[in-house]
């Protein structure tokens, strides 16, 4: 009998869906071993029927459910909470599912000064009072990664997760695992570039100018981004982006590590870390501009961000 599968999306953009097709010949292997029931952004299913005339939520009961996205208003929450009593086994898809992710970065601000922004105090929007309607969802006060509100048995994440964890995770649960994870390896321990374990000092450099690299020559010639004088956020980054290839997708092209696989482990503080790594080789933390959100930039859930207390007046 194949294995049946349930999968939502809440606060989210469809990258993490996007990864499951990319899995490719892998998906198509696991194909004949699993059956979609429910999973909304690929296939029509309504969740009070599919004619609008059902009275409760129908989402159908699943040994593995998969949702993506974090939690921001009432509607995701009652959607996370009926596809935990629906299905035995619950993955956490992506950062957002897992961290809170990019959404989370919201979590700086009070809800009404996110409305005031948006509804009132943005130049390209005409201002207009808050939404209120019984068709609008409410939001809650922060956006949350769904082990905030349920419980979680396996996390993949990533923005987006590589397709070969996809596969891989699916794969150990059709052998009869319950459980699957990532080694607790840094983006650091998986890149090749040189290292002298000091910077020239001064200001963090943004990314307005390229870093120093011969492109007719290999990554371990490229000295490390860090201590080029860049912020790349690898020493406090779980490694796994560029699936089971190993070397760092954003260095592969050059770029600083940006965190999208989120913390090595779930009891990190990814700026605090971030903060001593780049100490410890002459960097100066306080001149990244707005470090609190970049250092945390997939991770605002499980109170890493929130709003900051009033400073008092004079200072």
């Amino acid at each position: 009998m194949p294995v049946t599968v349930a999968e939502e999306w809440l606060n989210s953009c469809s990258g993490c869906e996007i990864s499951i097709l990319n899995t490719g010949t892998a998906l198509l292997d696991l194909l004949p071993e699993l059956n979609f029931v429910h999973i909304p952004v690929l296939i029509d299913h309504k969740y009070f029927g599919q004619l609008g005339g059902g009275a409760s939520m129908d989402i159908p009961e699943a040994t593995v459910g998969i949702v993506s996205g974090s939690v921001r208003n009432e509607e995701h929450q009652h959607v996370l909470e009926e596809m935990r009593k629906k299905t035995k086994i619950l993955i956490a898809l992506g950062s957002c599912a897992a961290y809170g992710g990019i959404p989370s970065q919201a979590n700086m601000f009070t809800r009404d000064e996110v409305f005031e922004k948006v509804f009132r105090g943005s130049p390209s929007t005409d201002a207009a009072p808050d939404p209120k309607h019984p068709n609008v969802p409410l939001w809650l006060e922060s956006c949350k990664a769904l082990d905030e509100i349920v419980k979680v048995d396996i996390t993949i994440p990533g923005c987006p997760p590589h397709p070969d964890w996809i596969a891989d995770a699916i794969g150990a649960l059709l052998k009869g695992g319950t459980s699957w994870h990532l080694p607790e390896r840094s983006v650091c321990d998986t890149c090749p570039v040189m290292r002298e374990k000091k910077s020239a000092g001064g200001p963090v450099k943004r990314c307005l100018e390229n870093l120093a690299f011969n492109p007719e020559e290999g990554l371990d010639k490229m000295r490390c981004i860090n201590e080029q004088g860049f912020l790349c956020l690898g020493p406090v980054t779980l490694a796994g982006c560029a699936g089971k290839s190993g070397v760092p997708r954003c260095v592969q092209a050059r770029t600083p590590c940006r965190g999208c696989f989120g913390p090595i482990r779930k009891s990190a503080r990814p700026m605090v870390d971030m903060m001593g790594a780049m100490t410890s080789i002459g960097l100066d933390p306080k001149t990244v501009v707005d470090r609190r959100a970049i250092m945390n930039r997939y991770t605002g859930g499980h109170g890493n961000l929130k709003p900051l207390p009033a400073r008092p007046a004079g200072r």
